[in-house]
């Protein structure tokens, strides 16, 4: 996987968990706000089924009262409330039924051929006795009871809600029930609706999720291929600066080569040749003038000799393998001061020991680059050299107290600023950080490297 693939993964990874994790809270919290709801919704269907049922039986009570409370046990008197109580009726399924305290059947409107049965033993489909909980809450005072029953009008069993009360003077059980199939069916509607509620939040949520990560994708393939063009264009000026940096320092090169060491060569050359010449075919007491000649010749080979030293010297200098970055920076001081005649101190704390190669080589050539800079630019009196080591890495800082310049301006100019430009690149190389601070009163470079590398 690409290193981009891997930033949009990473991207568009925790985004997706976070709103799977909130999809999933969403889901818990709708799921128990629905249940709330249907029970709420149950309850209060419930309660006005109960008021509804106490009404009813009230009424039917009522109906009767005048021969329940005669004081008549005749049967024509019990007949009568009887007929009067299975002529009421409401709804397509509400009637009245009569029981006596043995759980036989007296009246039924809707089920005649229950009448005359004893149903003390009957049993629901749940093995719950029907009748025997009927008559159990009539001998308490009256109250609502739950049972299955078969409804008339569809000739099925559903849950009915009944309410019954006790006549114990005459040893009857009245009672009335509703059917709750519509309250369910109510429910059942409510269930689908927060059901349907839920899936749409769903998928407002997954829609949201692919929407944010096709935008994160998409922002970071941009950001990808803008960060690509900058790279590639920072890239490109790089390469184009090292090449001129090749050439500039081939050019050096081979200017100390021609102007120092090939002129040198090309004399001791003709001055090795005249000697030879004075020595073989010279009339004699040209000894002492040809010794001269190669004495002299000889003092231009160790010339020769120095300036190569210089040469390798510039590009590689032995110092810093042999003896480290402190006595190589101690040494380009000196060799500094005697070249420009320009005071500088030196002072070096800690230990270097542990700084990378490269890093210690980096900082030389920094060095280098501002001495020249400081030599060409500066007009300096003084300069300053501190190398600083710890535990963590190595500082060097360089001051001088030159004329100064804006170090910002020079550093964006496109024609200028080249050395300036290489110093931080060659420290953005190794990940060190690097400071310059210019003004009036001097320039100071800081740069510092990890001893990890």
């Amino acid at each position: 996987m690409k290193l981009r693939q891997k930033v949009i993964f990473l991207a568009i990874t925790p985004l997706i968990v976070a709103l799977c994790a909130i999809a999933l809270a969403v889901r818990h919290q709708s799921e128990l706000l629905a249940q709330q709801q249907r029970a709420t919704i149950q309850q209060a269907y419930l309660s006005s089924k109960e008021a509804e049922l106490r009404h009813y039986v009230a009424l039917a009570s009522h109906s009767i009262a005048h021969l329940y409370d005669s004081g008549r046990d005749d049967a024509a008197t019990r007949n009568e409330a009887m007929r009067i109580l299975g002529s009421l009726s409401y709804g397509d399924d509400g009637y009245f039924f009569l029981y006596d305290m043995q759980g036989n059947t007296l009246m039924h409107p809707r089920q005649p051929e229950l009448v005359g049965q004893n149903l003390f033993g009957l049993r629901d489909q749940n093995g719950r006795p029907t009748i025997q909980n009927l008559l159990q809450r009539a001998r308490e005072g009256g109250g609502l009871e739950r049972y299955m029953w078969v409804k008339p009008s569809t000739r099925k069993p559903v849950a009915k809600l009944g309410y019954v009360v006790a006549l114990p003077r005459w040893g009857w059980m009245m009672g009335t029930g509703i059917y709750l199939d519509d309250v369910d069916a109510a429910l059942a509607k409510v269930d689908v609706q927060q059901s349907r509620n839920i899936h749409n939040t769903m998928l407002w949520i997954a829609g949201i999720a692919i929407l944010s990560s096709v935008t994160v994708a998409i922002s970071g393939l941009a950001l990808n291929v803008s960060e690509l063009r900058v790279a590639d264009a920072k890239l490109r000026v790089l390469a184009q600066r090292v090449v001129e940096s090749q050439e500039e320092e081939r050019a050096r090169l081979s200017r100390d080569l021609h102007d120092g060491i090939s002129q040198w060569l090309v004399s001791i050359k003709l001055q090795i040749e005249a000697g030879i010449i004075r020595l073989s075919s010279g009339p004699p007491g040209q000894q002492p003038a040809a010794q001269g000649v190669f004495e002299h010749a000889a003092e231009q080979l160790g010339n020769v000799m120095a300036e190569v030293r210089r040469i390798s010297h510039n590009l590689r200098p032995a110092i810093l393998d042999d003896l480290g970055l402190a006595a190589a920076l101690a040494h380009l001081a000196k060799e500094y001061m005697l070249s420009s005649g320009t005071p500088v101190h030196f002072e070096a704390s800690g230990s270097t020991d542990a700084l990378p190669d490269v890093a210690s080589t980096v900082l030389f050539r920094l060095a280098q680059e501002a001495l020249t800079n400081i030599e060409r630019h500066a007009g300096a009196g003084r300069v300053e050299i501190a190398l600083a080591g710890d535990a963590a890495g190595v500082t060097l800082r360089i001051t001088d107290d030159g004329h100064g310049f804006d170090a910002e301006g020079i550093a964006l100019h496109p024609q200028r600023g080249i050395g300036l430009r290489n110093m931080m690149e060659r420290m953005d190389a190794i990940g060190g950080r690097f400071e310059i601070v210019s003004s009036g009163a001097g320039t100071t470079v800081t740069a510092y490297a990890a001893n990890n590398g």
